[in-house]
């Protein structure tokens, strides 16, 4: 299995006195995944979780909507030049009564920011495609419990500790109790990593959760949100406006700026309690 990091050298310079020493980075190599043998997708990503990847992939993309839509995922010999395993291709085996994806070289999955389609097309696609309804949760999170996420999170970001080149992203119950973090080098991949966790844990659609994501809440980051049936996003970071919109139409609580006891809530505003 790949290393999450790697040594490299760097010159460091401070105060006119320059130093040669070894750095921690983060890993960042390609993950292919293909359903049934044939190449869907390749994403840079940093390696661990990648099964949890790809089922949250796949389902974000409306491919799946639950664990039994799958019979396998598993590694495909994806070799080096020495015939070293890279660890770095995923083949899915959908179940039969699962329509198979269509491929075609000239699709788009709508759901990534820079698809180039239009935002009413990009909207449409999600309400067209989820399974799952956020709007319909009536979950309530108080707001002292949501300032306290950040501090968890950031608490457990084991990997960027070392590094300082990773985003993060985590599951919360609307009580407060982490349920699950993982870290990426690409903030979708984490947030799929979570999701692909929910979906083996049989908590597809997650009601009465939290998402809290450590950037920006962009429109890519609120469709999967939306997707998996999460009620609350929340991001230490700004929202773009399409993410606002999609919240708006959906039905799920957007909180961005979340620092301190301080956040801006955009969309359902009545789900976070004083």
């Amino acid at each position: 299995m790949g290393r999450v990091t790697a040594r490299r050298r760097a010159h460091h310079l401070t105060g006119g006195t320059a130093e040669a020493r070894p750095e921690t980075l983060v890993v960042e190599e390609p993950l292919e995944i293909r359903v049934d043998g044939t190449p869907i997708t390749v994403t840079m990503r940093t390696p661990g979780a990648d099964i949890e990847l790809a089922q949250g992939f796949l389902l974000t993309e409306g491919l799946i909507a639950q664990r039994e839509d799958l019979v396998t995922v598993r590694y495909c010999r994806g070799a080096d030049d020495d015939g070293v395993n890279t660890y770095n291709v995923l083949d899915v085996t959908l179940a039969s009564h699962v329509p198979k994806p269509e491929v075609d070289v000239t699709r788009n999955f709508y759901s990534t920011s820079s698809c180039g389609v239009c935002g009413k097309a990009s909207l449409e696609a999600v309400r067209l495609t989820s399974k799952h309804c956020p709007g319909d949760d009536p979950s309530t999170v108080a707001a002292t419990v949501l300032s306290a996420m950040p501090a968890q999170l950031r608490d457990a970001q084991k990997v960027f500790n070392s590094t300082g080149g990773l985003h993060a992203a985590a599951l919360f119950t609307v009580d407060g109790d982490m349920l699950v973090v993982r870290e990426d080098i690409g903030r979708h991949n984490a947030v799929d990593k979570v999701i692909g966790w929910a979906l083996e844990h049989n908590r597809i659609p997650s009601t009465a959760t939290v998402l809290l994501v450590s950037g920006r809440a962009s429109f890519e980051l609120t469709q999967k949100a939306v997707m998996a049936g999460i009620p609350i996003l929340a991001a230490v970071s700004a929202p773009s406006s399409l993410a606002v919109d999609l919240a708006s139409q959906s039905g799920l609580t957007l909180v961005a700026f979340l620092r301190g006891d301080s956040m801006n809530i955009y969309a359902r505003p009545d789900r976070v309690t004083n």
